[in-house]
Formats: structure tokens, C-alpha cells, sequence
């Protein structure tokens, strides 16, 4: 069956939005290709001088490891508070577990230039500022509410029987989690753990507020790097940036493949 001519039309603008909003970041492939020394447009010759001077640089390298390693224990401590606050407020399912609910997400609200302000402010005096730990925990707060929607969303659809049969054979807590709720609800908290990594693998505007020399981050040597000069280096850190990011959306759009293949298959099984 076609699709109708109203189906069609709407598929059509939301390609030419999604266009016109990557179409702006591609800029970045061209210009990193180009073999001048300055930010322009490639003209006939392609050149891969300044890959080699990103990947060659110990100054881009470390801040590459500097941006996983945040990213990395951010993720995983994000991952592990959303998933077990999901896991708590579905259980609640009250007016006062949403209210909690609403006090999780506010970081997703609060513009970020407010939330930096108060992580210095608090970090100042607890001697976090330029560290490691500032940062992860900075990290941590802003993308535990992706990971609490994300699972909250795969808690929609649980089957609760499941965690009742459970308990009914007598299972503890510990054990219906790990082995009834945890695999039921795996695609989204795997989707969740992707999105909080790319939120702090590209975080940029509380990373300036709470690092100075010791902790350089990629976005924030990219910053320096486009206020100091002009060097297309910038650009070639762009499209790594970009690549990471897509790796990790594939990541997950794999993940939602193979979440709804098992349950396909659960459900022919019942």
C-alpha cells in the first residue's frame, strides 16, 4: 500500500528540516580537508595535513583522553543514579513520586550558563574546581535526567507480572532487579547511557566555568583554538567530534533493533 499524498509531503519537509539543521555542521568535512593553513574551503587539492597534525599533536591527544575518560565515568555514574531512580519512582507511581520526578529533570531546564554558575559556586569551596571529579559529577547531574526519561519510557511498557512472579517464587529485591527488570528494560538504559555520553562528550559551557589548566577537554580546547587563531585543526577536531557522536546513535538505534527483535520473539513464544 502507498503511502497517501499528505504522508509523502510530510516526510518530505522533515528530510529538508533535518538537512537544513546538519547541513550547517558539514561545513566542517570540506574546510578540514583543505590544504591552506587557514579556515577555507578546499579548491581542487584535498588535503589530510591537518588529521595528521590533530592525531600528532600531544595537546589534542590528551585532551581527547581527558574528553573520554569524563565522558566515560560520567556515563556510568549517570547510567546507574537514572536507571535506579526510574526503577524507584515506577515503583512509587504516586503524586509524590512525580513531583520527585520533576525535581530529577529540572538540570534539563535550567538554561546552562545558570547550572555553571552554581556548580562553581558550590565547587569553589569543596576545592573541585579544575579537577577531575568536578567535573565528572558536573557531568553526572546534567545527564542522569536523559537516563531517567529513557528508562522510565522502557518501565512504561514492563510488564509488572513479571517482578510479581518473582517475588512470588521468592526472589529477593536485588535479585528480581537484576534478573527480571534489568533485561526487560536493557534498550533503554542503553539508550540512555549513549545520550549522557554524548552530552558530556559535547558538553562545552559548564566544562569553562569549572576547568582551567589541568582539565582540557576537547570542546574546550576547540573553543580556545577558534577565539586564539584560525587553524583548520579546529575543523579536523569537528568532524572526529561528529563521528564519535554518530558512532554512538548507532550504537543505540542497533540497541532499539535488537530490543524489539527479543521482544517480537518473546511475544510469538507466549
Amino acid at each position: 500500500m502507498k503511502p497517501s499524498a499528505p504522508v509523502r509531503l510530510n516526510a518530505a519537509l522533515a528530510w529538508v528540516l533535518l538537512v537544513f539543521l546538519v547541513a550547517p555542521a558539514l561545513v566542517a568535512i570540506p574546510v578540514s580537508l583543505t590544504p591552506e593553513r587557514f579556515l577555507s574551503f578546499p579548491s581542487g587539492e584535498l588535503s589530510l595535513r591537518h588529521y595528521e597534525k590533530l592525531f600528532g599533536s600531544p595537546e589534542w591527544m590528551s585532551s581527547f583522553w581527558q574528553s573520554a575518560v569524563i565522558g566515560t565515568a560520567s556515563t556510568a555514574l549517570a547510567t546507574a543514579i537514572g536507571t535506579l531512580c526510574a526503577i524507584g519512582l515506577w515503583r512509587v507511581s504516586s503524586k509524590a513520586g512525580e513531583m520527585v520526578r520533576a525535581v530529577l529533570l529540572l538540570p534539563l531546564v535550567i538554561p546552562p550558563i545558570i547550572a555553571a554558575m552554581a556548580f562553581y559556586r558550590l565547587f569553589v569551596p569543596l576545592g573541585l574546581i579544575d579537577s577531575y571529579p568536578g567535573l565528572i559529577l558536573a557531568h553526572t547531574v546534567l545527564s542522569a535526567p536523559l537516563v531517567l526519561i529513557t528508562v522510565s519510557a522502557s518501565l512504561a511498557g514492563f510488564d509488572a507480572r513479571l517482578e510479581q512472579a518473582s517475588r512470588n517464587l521468592g526472589a529477593s529485591n536485588w535479585t528480581t532487579m537484576r534478573r527480571v527488570i534489568l533485561p526487560g528494560i536493557r534498550p533503554g538504559v542503553l539508550a540512555g547511557a549513549v545520550f549522557a555520553f554524548i552530552s558530556s562528550w559535547d558538553e562545552i559551557v559548564v566544562t569553562l566555568f569549572l576547568s582551567k589548566f589541568t582539565v582540557y577537554t576537547l570542546p574546550r580546547r576547540m573553543w580556545n583554538g577558534i577565539r586564539e587563531n584560525t587553524d583548520p585543526t579546529v575543523a579536523a577536531a569537528a568532524v572526529v567530534l561528529m563521528a564519535v557522536t554518530l558512532a554512538a546513535f548507532a550504537i543505540w538505534v542497533l540497541a532499539q533493533r535488537q530490543g524489539r527483535s527479543t521482544h517480537q520473539e518473546t511475544a510469538s513464544e507466549r
